[in-house]
């Protein structure tokens, strides 16, 4: 098994770099090209997030193997203001940077599994999982 990798998400550059990993990744284990393209889209999303709306964070990129199958789990973390309502915030087209709100629902869509903790003043953390099929 592969070491996790973790990844700075400062600038615009990290958020290109953590594509190209989580795409490199998702390749190496055989994810098909169409779960390639939903998990890398979703890391795009979530990094884009930590970035914009908590001015940085960091990545945790994960390969799971050992199960019936292999799996890609990325943990996205920040110390920003944190969300002060989730349930809100995973709504589609609910926004507060004044784009399309889909970045949260739209990443929750394209994986297998995806879990968001935040609380005000308490920085965020989304863990996506995606397996092969």
């Amino acid at each position: 098994m592969s070491a996790p990798r973790e990844l700075p998400i400062a600038t615009n550059g990290d958020v290109v770099v953590v594509r190209q990993q989580v795409r490199s990744l998702a390749a190496e284990i055989g994810l098909s090209l169409v779960d390639q393209t939903k998990i890398v889209t979703a890391a795009s999303e979530l990094a884009r997030n930590a970035l914009v709306h908590a001015g940085g964070g960091r990545v945790l990129i994960e390969v799971l193997e050992g199960g019936r199958r292999p799996g890609l789990r990325l943990v996205f973390s920040d110390e920003g203001p944190g969300i002060p309502d989730v349930e809100q915030a995973l709504t589609e087209g609910w926004s507060t940077a004044g784009g399309l709100g889909l970045g949260l629902s739209g990443s929750r869509r394209l994986v297998d599994e995806f879990d968001l903790v935040s609380a005000p003043g308490e920085g965020t953390r989304v863990t996506v999982t995606k397996w092969a099929r």
